[in-house]
């Protein structure tokens, strides 16, 4: 189907998406493993997970049958007067992996983080101790929500709402890639910074573990996360951390936070959660979090919820997806090393520059010679020729990126690499 013969459908409205300046979507049909089935096009490989969630691949059947079991058995009941055995069953498994032991359901990564930081901020309050300060990082997208939006980079997405989000504590990213000769000086200015924030009494230091997503999949090393950790514990402030985009193994272990040796206070999770198939947030808490909204005055209580918290299709989607993982750990243990002889070979290109892996993550930057970032048209050229070539990707700005399904096959990893190429060829 060409662009001219595609039409904007009269009812939906499209998200990140410049009305102006784009082209009509195509409909998609159906899913099989990495593939995409186009309505009068051939089929096109899903190389960035549909958004960073489809985990193991479209229309899996072990997650497709749990959810059609389920919902032989319960849809839906509220969660504040009932539980169910999927809720329970995930709780159990969650706060056995992550390491923190109790869970808050809500719908989405951004609720999941806004979940975390009213936590923590209420936290002190309960504890008699209230904390104002928050600090998070420059770069940083933590979702569309208010709360997220204000810990998140302030740019001309969130302009519009600018006086109206809480202020925020800043600390640069000190992003690393492949031959970066500078970075321990730039990690160092960074943590000399945030001892002189965390002077003042900080109620939590936000951030994406190892790769911050949407502000360009830039990425730090674990020894940086480590470092910010202790200065954390010594100013006595919480360590929230959002790993909607790289928990379930998009990091190369099963939360970002185990590979960079840390232990969070509070942790937000989504996308992955369900392997895709449903939208669910998890926030995780430390025990001694928990404790302190257990009192008996009503304003020590956390008063929040959403009316499908917990849903047991959702839990039973995420158990399933859970199942797929722990049968099979090398799966996402094992993609950096499918990454990185073809990264290897693309960075020859005169065009490339910046390269990084982390995990089931590749990234680059093409060299452009006008501003790079979100709005750069580099990428939307690249992105045309790449579906061309039966790969969809979506650039940010002047950064590439592959976030594919574990199920990719070796003959599909190297075809996007391969309409990469061609792209950048002609550019």
């Amino acid at each position: 189907m060409s662009n001219k013969s595609r039409e904007w459908n009269s009812n939906l409205w499209p998200p990140f998406t410049q009305i102006a300046k784009s082209t009509p979507p195509e409909r998609v049909i159906t899913g099989n493993g990495a593939l995409l089935m186009r309505e009068n096009a051939p089929p096109v490989i899903d190389a960035i997970s549909s958004w960073w969630v489809t985990l193991h691949g479209h229309s899996n059947p072990h997650i497709s049958s749990a959810i059609a079991s389920q919902a032989q058995e319960l849809e839906q009941v509220i969660l504040a007067d009932f539980t169910h055995p999927q809720a329970e069953k995930l709780a159990k498994r969650l706060s056995k992996l992550s390491g923190l032991q109790r869970l808050f359901f809500s719908d989405n990564g951004s609720t999941a983080v806004e979940v975390a930081i009213k936590i923590a901020c209420q936290w002190w309050q309960n504890k008699g101790e209230p904390r104002q300060q928050v600090i998070a990082f420059e770069g940083a997208y933590h979702g569309d929500t208010f709360g997220a939006m204000a810990v998140g980079e302030r740019n001309l997405f969130n302009a519009p709402f600018e006086k109206m989000l809480f202020p925020v504590s800043r600390l640069p990213w000190p992003a690393n890639w492949w031959e970066e000769d500078n970075i321990n000086k730039k990690e160092d200015l960074v943590l000399d910074r945030l001892e002189g924030l965390l002077q003042t009494p900080t109620a939590a230091v936000v951030l994406e573990p190892l790769v911050q997503g949407a502000g360009g999949m830039s990425m730090v090393r674990p020894e940086f996360l480590k470092k910010v950790e202790v200065r954390v514990r010594q100013a006595n402030a919480l360590l929230v951390i959002d790993e909607v985009l790289t928990g379930f193994g998009r990091c190369g272990t099963l939360f970002a936070f185990q590979r960079a040796d840390i232990k969070p206070d509070l942790i937000a999770l989504s996308k992955g959660l369900t392997g895709g198939f449903l939208p669910m947030g998890v926030t995780m808490a430390a025990e001694k979090i928990f404790s302190a909204f257990t009192g008996t005055a009503p304003q020590s209580t956390f008063w929040h919820g959403h009316s499908f918290t917990g849903n047991p299709l959702g839990c039973a989607a995420a158990n399933a997806s859970l199942d797929l993982l722990e049968a099979n750990p090398k799966q996402y243990e094992n993609f950096e090393a499918r990454h990185l002889p073809h990264l290897k070979k693309l960075i020859k290109h005169p065009k490339v520059e910046k390269p990084r892996i982390t995990g089931t993550i590749a990234a680059f930057d093409i060299k452009v010679e006008e501003a790079g970032g979100y709005l750069n048209t580099a990428g939307s050229i690249l992105k045309k020729i790449a579906i061309q070539n039966g790969v969809y990707i979506r650039p940010l700005g002047n950064v590439i990126y592959l976030l594919p399904p574990l199920c990719i096959n070796d003959s599909q990893l190297e075809q996007c690499y391969d309409a990469i190429h061609k792209g950048l060829d002609e550019l």
